[in-house]
């Protein structure tokens, strides 16, 4: 078993002299507040920040140390600790790229280390129970919190303080895990195929520029031509509704995608399909422009997916066909 450590509100404490709360603890610090015999867990220190502060390079990063890790044949399975607020982010990108049956299980805390009850040692615990688990295996990568397992896309934070940080409105938990170490899964679902790691020549150190464009009521096209002004390859449109935004946005999507920009629509609803039903400026008029509905993805992993097509140097055809592909839930 391998703990892979990159900071995040499990590893935190509170600073006396600023009084702001700082990624401080090392794995081993962090695993032996889980775990009163930890000998037989690896910890790899990786990094050691908050999760708002990380990059499509570190979580890059934070997959290569994962297949590092499996390319040891005794790793039973790896458990990255990990900051809440970009979590959902690098576990699909993890999911995105995991090549191996054995398990990747992300988790981390709520509260942090230095709190009267901490939530980080019984997450971390429940987390490397999963791993260890057998039934864990050919699932991809899991997040594990507050006694619940869920599977990775369309998962996401749902709760800024609550302990029951995480949650997958459209397909629900795949399962629990008890303080006694019982683990109950559901039946795994089909997998869609692992991508391509990037290679080191098409992730060069200024990334392939994907930006979220927010809609709301009135909106123009300022922020989404901003967007393509700064470089942008790839834009998600966080849409109204099953998807919808307006006739002059509408208008700027047709003419950036006949440039070559990728454009994907999802939505700031919480749970529901993204796809086009209406026209003047909505969903349906979207699609016609050659949008990409995101269907049970929301922005942000609609983003990390888009951002790692873009990278390994798709098509706009191709990245359309992965999109619907790994969109909606997968038939068990």
């Amino acid at each position: 078993m391998v703990l892979l450590a990159t900071g995040g509100t499990i590893a935190s404490r509170a600073d006396s002299t600023t009084g702001s709360t700082l990624a401080a603890d090392s794995g081993a610090s962090v695993l032996e507040a889980a775990c009163s015999s930890a000998g037989a867990v690896e910890v790899v220190d990786l990094m050691q920040k908050g999760s708002y502060l990380l990059t499509f390079q570190d979580m890059l990063a934070i997959c290569a140390a994962i297949r590092r890790a499996l390319d040891v044949t005794s790793t039973r399975g790896v458990v990255v600790t990990h900051g809440t607020d970009t979590m959902e982010e690098t576990a699909y990108l993890a999911d995105l790229l995991h090549d191996d049956s054995r398990p990747v299980v992300f988790t981390g805390a709520q509260r942090a280390a230095d709190h009267d009850d901490p939530d980080g040692p019984r997450n971390l615990r429940a987390a490397i129970t999963v791993a260890m688990s057998p039934e864990a295996r050919d699932r991809g990568a899991l997040i594990v919190f507050d006694g619940e397992v869920l599977s990775i896309p369309g998962t996401r934070k749902s709760e800024t303080s609550t302990a029951r940080a995480f949650s997958n409105p459209d397909l629900g938990s795949v399962g629990t895990v008890t303080e006694e170490g019982s683990v109950r899964l559901t039946p795994a679902r089909k997998r869609p195929a692992p991508l391509d790691f990037p290679r080191t020549e098409q992730n060069p150190a200024e990334p392939v520029r994907v930006d979220i464009v927010a809609v709301y009521p009135g909106a123009d096209a300022a922020l989404f031509r901003a967007a393509l002004a700064a470089g942008a390859r790839g834009i998600v449109l966080e849409a109204t509704g099953l998807g919808n935004a307006n006739a002059v946005l509408s208008e700027a999507v047709r003419t950036a995608i006949e440039d070559g920009v990728v454009v994907v629509t999802s939505t700031r609803v919480h749970a529901g399909p993204v796809r086009g039903v209406y026209g003047n400026g909505g969903g349906k008029t979207l699609e016609d422009a050659g949008a990409i509905p995101s269907g049970l993805l929301r922005p942000s992993q609609a983003r990390m997916l888009l951002q790692t097509l873009l990278t390994l140097g798709m098509t706009p055809q191709v990245i359309a066909q992965h999109i619907r592909q790994r969109s909606g839930p997968a038939p068990v």
